[in-house]
């Protein structure tokens, strides 16, 4: 798979920047030219973790990195702690106004060569398995290129893990082709202990390396 090159056409102005991190200088590249990973996030409690999850994507040198947060996810972070582009549902609507416009959904799965979207709530989970596309996340998701690499990351409580639906939708995202990076069990923040817990960050960076790896061999 080739990388995209270039920026999201007209989206530069449209959310404030914070300076971006600089990669490390003395890493060698992991590819050649630059490749762009879009994280999704959604509104489970390991939404906490996308701050450190950005951060430690910025480490890999090569990598340009955007952000589309669903309105639910916004409770767990504060923007301010994010310095890349974070794109949300008002910047869809806010960007078109005549049919020459931009479609940010679209622009966005151009631009992105690989999706990553950590965690994913037991909602959104739903909804992808089902098609459904109501806010800029899961639109993104259901226009994407089924050519370049979706992973996601199951996050939710015990009890919703174990129903019954749960691996269905994850069987059917992984018939569209998406990559599971599954959850883990520990003691959740409400207190219960058992599966459902978001892989811990590392692992989630170093599937994407291993996958960006793949892809360029």
């Amino acid at each position: 798979m080739e990388p995209t090159s270039g920026r999201l056409p007209e989206l530069e102005a449209t959310r404030p920047h914070m300076e971006p991190r600089s990669s490390c200088p003395a890493a060698a590249p992991l590819v050649e030219r630059q490749y762009h990973v879009l994280v999704g996030v959604t509104g489970s409690v390991a939404a906490l973790k996308l701050p450190l999850l950005v951060s430690m994507l910025l480490d890999i040198p090569g990598l340009e990195v955007a952000v589309v947060t669903t309105e639910r996810a916004k409770h767990f972070y504060s923007p301010q702690d994010i310095p890349v582009t974070l794109y949300s549902d008002a910047d869809e609507w806010e960007m078109w106004k005549h049919r020459s416009d931009p479609v940010l959904h679209i622009d966005l799965r151009r631009w992105a060569d690989l999706m990553l979207v950590a965690p994913l709530d037991a909602n959104t989970l739903g909804k992808v398995a089902s098609g459904i596309c109501d806010n800029l996340l899961t639109c993104v998701i259901r226009a994407w290129d089924r050519r370049k690499p979706l992973l996601f990351c199951p996050a939710m409580n015990t009890a919703m893990w174990e129903h019954p639906i749960t691996s269905q939708q994850v069987d059917q995202l992984k018939a569209f082709g998406y990559i599971e990076i599954p959850c883990v069990a520990k003691k959740l923040v409400c207190g219960d202990q058992g599966l459902g817990a978001m892989a811990e960050v590392g692992t989630i960076v170093n599937k994407v390396k291993e996958v960006l790896s793949f892809q360029q061999s």
